[in-house]
């Protein structure tokens, strides 16, 4: 695949943003060091320094609310195959009967896929069993209440070399990586779902440890599945951040392409990027959504996230990154370039900051319900 800039469909649909960065697309554009959800977020973001130090404002602003322009399709609604992030409270014991009782009412709608944090994983790729002990029960509940939906083991760490974490690079490393997948799946989860962070683009050992652990799923028949970054929303944009702060936020189109053909569920993490209106953020994920849909084969489960959490930090602004904004640009690109498509929904990020106004927008926005 060629990067999405350069692409017949970039062509077409950005026209006019292009004509907005005419000129500066050239030059140096600024990146942010962002930090994983686990920890605070201390820059600007790129697109942030973009505006400041390269491009007008307007401009940025111009392109974004042209992407957010428009009416969404009808068809572009839930396929049934969506999915939501829960915490490590469903496996260590701090959620109990009740909790477990109440879990279909809470994700009712669209709902197939529960990633479930199992982890962390320890720096040398192994997982104690201990750290999911009510795994048993959850998964009964699950199974007996919500037959169809899957809980994959939500497995992370920080990787190495920008952080002490993961070398992925070692063998070694990625064979226990793979042992603890198929550790959990012993333990009788239905899935295993990645969330590796920073992996930068074009990491080769990440490539090989994604072959390594889908060889695994497939074989017990059951889904691999990983969270990524954003792809880079200006060409080579990754590669100027992680020359100027040393972490490349976004990955490039092509290695996202590269991760979506290993694997058979890629939900892309499309929040924390610091727009600080609804309308710009709209158009970023509509941005991002369109992008995603070129290099994801037709096979391959794309979910797209949601920010159900209401934070006011530098790379988050809460009033902006809704549930409501991001659905509305998740169906305007799923409208304009792939309205057929079923492999495709959209990821709830999570339960334990999710409001009952967030699951209420989602069932209404995305799922077409009261």
């Amino acid at each position: 695949m060629v990067e999405a800039w350069h692409s017949s469909r970039w062509r077409q649909v950005s026209a006019r943003w292009r004509q907005v960065l005419a000129g500066g697309g050239r030059r140096l554009r600024a990146g942010w060091r962002g930090w994983s959800r686990r920890r605070p977020i201390v820059t600007l973001t790129a697109l942030a320094l973009v505006a400041l130090l390269v491009l007008p404002p307007a401009g940025i602003a111009t392109a974004l609310r042209l992407e957010a322009a428009g009416t969404p399709s009808a068809l572009a609604r839930t396929r049934g195959q969506d999915a939501a992030w829960l915490g490590h409270a469903w496996v260590d014991g701090r959620k109990g009967p009740a909790d477990l009782a109440g879990l279909p009412q809470l994700i009712q709608g669209g709902i197939r896929d529960l990633f479930v944090h199992a982890g962390p994983l320890n720096d040398d790729g192994s997982l104690p069993a201990d750290r999911y002990p009510q795994a048993g029960a959850l998964l009964a509940a699950v199974h007996r209440e919500l037959p169809g939906v899957r809980v994959q083991a939500w497995l992370g760490d920080l990787v190495a070399p920008e952080e002490v974490g993961l070398h992925l690079d070692d063998p070694a490393v990625r064979r226990r990586i793979t042992d603890s997948a198929a550790q959990v799946l012993d333990a009788g989860f239905d899935g295993v779902h990645f969330d590796l962070e920073p992996v930068h683009s074009g990491d080769a050992g990440y490539l090989a440890l994604l072959d390594q652990v889908h060889a695994l799923t497939a074989a017990r028949g059951v889904p691999f599945s990983v969270a990524t970054p954003q792809i880079d929303p200006l060409p080579g944009l990754h590669a100027v951040a992680g020359t100027l702060t040393g972490h490349p936020k976004w990955w490039s189109q092509a290695y996202f392409g590269q991760v979506a053909r290993r694997v058979d569920q890629v939900a892309v993490m499309s929040y924390d990027t610091a727009m600080p209106l609804p309308s710009l953020y709209t158009g970023y994920v509509a941005q991002q959504t369109a992008l995603a849909l070129e290099v994801t084969p037709a096979s391959v489960d794309l979910l797209m996230g949601l920010p159900a959490y209401d934070a006011d930090q530098v790379g988050h602004r809460g009033s902006a990154e809704t549930v409501a904004a991001a659905v509305r640009g998740v169906r305007l690109a799923l409208g304009r370039h792939a309205a057929g498509r079923q492999a495709f929904g959209v990821a709830v990020y999570a339960d334990f900051t999710a409001t009952a106004a967030d699951w209420a927008t989602y069932r209404r926005d995305w799922c077409g319900l009261d």
